[in-house]
């Protein structure tokens, strides 16, 4: 759970793919501020390629592209925000977002995070490291993990959770190469980006179940506002 949090349930996750298709959205448009061009612009080949893996409609996808570019006459352009602070039971959070109008997103930041505590730029970063975040999957049986991040050039890895997908970890100015790596290595990869990694996680043991619940509710209400993009938490696994 530590480097990012993700609501529990399949169905929960089934039914949000049109909350997904936003995000990603926001993030191609994001990206291709650096160009339109995916061979010329990492970060948007990454995001492209998250989006087609998760079945983006193409029209969707290129008017994105349009959009973040500032091709046509519905540019748009978001500005990437992070609030830092604590959850219930004192738990870290950092929350990214991505808005067109920060004079609504903190305000709303402000009410969601009065069942835990704002904190000020720098408050809770510093018991995070900034990494890159590659989640893949096996794509030959037997792949080996802990083997395929040390070739690859990961930092580390966590071991597959409950759909059989690993977290690989890497130095931020090596997101792309090992991305591109691991598929050498008998990986397939979902996602790729840069995010937050605790330094010291909370035991989740050390919470009670209703202590855990409180935890649970409040990170769906941040994860629920439309510009929030990417949740982490200092929580174990």
């Amino acid at each position: 759970m530590g480097a990012q949090w993700k609501a529990k349930g399949k169905e929960l996750a089934a039914n949000a793919k049109g909350k997904l298709f936003g995000k990603l959205a926001k993030e191609i448009m994001v990206a291709a501020r650096s160009g339109a061009d995916p061979s010329l612009n990492s970060r948007l080949r990454l995001v492209l390629e998250q989006a087609r893996k998760v079945s983006m409609p193409k029209d969707t996808l290129e008017r994105a592209i349009k959009k973040g570019a500032g091709i046509g006459s519905d540019a748009v352009n978001f500005e990437h925000v992070t609030y830092e602070g604590y959850a219930p039971h004192r738990v870290a959070v950092m929350v990214e977002c991505l808005t067109d109008n920060v004079n609504r997103t903190a305000p709303e930041m402000r009410v969601l995070f009065r069942k835990g505590q704002l904190g000020t730029s720098g408050s809770v970063s510093w018991d995070f490291d900034h990494v890159g975040l590659i989640e893949a999957e096996p794509a030959v049986t037997g792949a080996d993990a802990e083997l395929a991040a040390i070739e690859a050039g990961a930092q580390d890895f966590e071991a597959a959770d409950e759909d059989g997908s690993s977290l690989f970890i890497t130095a931020p100015t090596d997101l792309d190469l090992v991305s591109r790596a691991l598929p050498n290595h008998g990986f397939t990869v979902l996602t790729a980006k840069l995010g937050y990694k605790p330094k010291n996680p909370i035991d989740p043991a050390s919470l009670s179940a209703e202590q855990l619940e409180e935890v649970e509710a409040f990170l769906a209400a941040i994860d629920g506002n439309d510009d929030v993009q990417h949740v982490y938490v200092g929580l174990g696994g």
